[in-house]
């Protein structure tokens, strides 16, 4: 992942709100099946980590989340832990939802073309001694 493709998902992730907590059970494997299943709907999500009663460090509860899930740690400030995983699906639905807005601009763009030609087709019959 690129420093660029980086600092955009931590832009994004700025207004999220935390979607899990981790206490002093740590990382379980419960937890790990509810991110996994998170990442899947959303991409990307932030997990808030308890530190007066995490067992761990947050870098390496992150560590551990994103090898198990194999996600990418977008970063780790305090106890907020931000990661990203691409789901091929949500793209190719975000795709054709783009195609479809793309389809509808060039109909619009042709029938705006169509109404002004027809304006202009209708000036040019206007007989000679008429004003136009």
């Amino acid at each position: 992942m690129t420093g660029k493709e980086r600092a955009k998902y931590r832009a994004a992730a700025n207004g999220l709100e935390p979607v899990f907590q981790i206490g002093k059970g740590g990382v379980t494997d419960a937890l790990l099946a509810q991110v996994e299943s998170a990442l899947t709907a959303r991409e990307l999500i932030k997990i808030k980590a308890l530190l007066e009663t995490i067992p761990e460090s947050p870098k390496e509860m992150a560590q551990q989340i994103a090898a198990a899930t194999k996600a990418d740690v977008i970063q780790v400030i305090g106890g907020c832990i931000v990661l990203y995983r691409e789901n091929p699906e949500l793209r190719q639905a975000e795709k054709e939802k783009e195609k479809r807005k793309k389809e509808m601009a060039k109909k619009q763009r042709e029938k705006e073309r169509a109404a002004a030609n027809r304006g202009k087709r209708t000036q040019k019959l206007a007989p000679r001694g008429t004003k136009r």
